[in-house]
């Protein structure tokens, strides 16, 4: 098996979420641009400017200008919750690809905790093969015994899955 260092462990995992990067489609480029844009304080600055510009033009403070949206601001309204909706959707898009990539993240997690399990258990086994050939005895090491048992993950997983639902 090749040697893979630190450094290289943390480009194998940044090299995922690249990959699943450069896989997006335009609108979910799209969405996470609206997203990362639109979930900023600029942009709550911005809307609260413009809620304030709009209400002030139409309660008639300014004098000569005429209300295009008088009390109860039907247009603003209907504006504000197009936008509400518009952006919701976008933001539902980003998490959900999101989500997506933890996903992968998480599953290939439990793989490589396997795979190091697996591999732990084999150590072990060669460390008390090693003592029992220089006369040190294990054998009634019950600790010892229950760590070279193959790791039960369907067990794991019952237990898991009780403790999520209450059981």
């Amino acid at each position: 098996m090749s040697r893979v260092t630190r450094a290289g462990r943390r480009r194998v995992v940044q090299s995922l979420k690249a990959r699943l990067d450069s896989d997006r489609t335009t609108g979910e480029r799209l969405a996470d641009w609206m997203a990362s844009a639109f979930g900023s304080q600029w942009f709550l600055a911005l809307n609260v400017l413009w809620f304030v510009v709009w209400i002030v033009l139409n309660v008639n403070l300014i004098p000569g200008v005429p209300a295009f949206d008088p009390f109860p601001f039907g247009f603003l309204t209907m504006a504000v919750s197009l936008e509400a909706i518009v952006l919701s959707i976008f933001v539902l898009i980003a998490q959900n690809r999101s989500e997506h990539i933890d996903e992968l993240r998480a599953e290939t997690d439990l793989q490589v905790n396997l795979i190091t399990e697996q591999e732990l258990t084999k150590l072990l086994r060669m460390v008390s093969l090693l003592l029992e050939k220089a006369g040190i005895e294990v054998e009634h090491d019950d600790e010892l015994k229950e760590m070279l048992a193959p790791t039960n993950v369907e067990k794991i997983e019952t237990v898991i899955r009780d403790q999520l639902e209450g059981k």
